[in-house]
């Protein structure tokens, strides 16, 4: 793990002289720093195929903490009504999957996940939150075909070591600490560019949680 972490630093800087045709809206790289394979596009049916897979493995074991939301003979408490206008603004991915699956056809589709109870169960002991080999292997895959990332409150070595995917980007500690994938040691400029949007959405991300 501390090669790993040797390796990969945050992105502070944008890089220099950086051409117009690589700005973050015309990026056209074919390799991802967060993955090895070289990947462009999917087909709908194999987009569906590898997200199944990862739920299939995460729905079973998801462990969340619903809302204390409670219902009676006299109608909705007073919890029900900000608790649905949050989800009218931020509804469910798995309620809305085959609307996202539609929106992303022919983009370009970068994936983030939460760790603990997302990758992991939610446990008493923060030290014991283990994923199982099920779940890292289906995260292993999608990442072959998607940047992929983890943002979490963790910090980043301590995620590393639950997760243990070098095809990885890692955002820990809110976002003070970010690592990118050592999959790939030679970059291109474009590649370059990627990492630097990357690791600011990835702060946005966590700033937002």
């Amino acid at each position: 793990m501390s090669d790993h972490a040797a390796k990969s630093q945050p992105v502070l800087s944008m890089p220099s002289s950086v051409p117009s045709n690589l700005m973050p809206s015309s990026v056209t790289s074919k390799r991802h720093p967060c993955s090895s394979a070289s990947v462009t596009y999917i087909s709908r049916r194999k987009l569906v195929e590898v997200v199944d897979g990862l739920l299939g493995v995460m729905t079973p074991s998801s462990t969340h903490i619903k809302p204390s939301v409670h219902f009676d003979s006299d109608g909705p408490s007073d919890e029900v009504s900000p608790y649905k206008a949050w989800l009218a603004t931020c509804p469910s991915a798995l309620a809305s999957f085959d609307r996202i699956i539609a929106s992303a056809q022919g983009k370009k589709i970068a994936l983030f996940l939460d760790y603990d109870g997302t990758l992991s169960p939610i446990v008493n002991d923060p030290e014991k939150a283990f994923m199982s080999t099920e779940m890292r292997a289906a995260v292993k895959n999608v990442s072959k075909f998607f940047p992929t990332a983890i943002v979490s409150g963790r910090s980043r070595d301590k995620v590393f070591e639950f997760v243990q995917l070098k095809e990885l980007c890692y955002a820990g500690s809110h976002g003070m600490d970010i690592m990118l994938s050592s999959a790939d040691s030679s970059k291109s400029k474009t590649e370059d560019v990627f990492d630097y949007y990357f690791s600011i959405l990835c702060c946005t991300l966590c700033r937002t949680k």
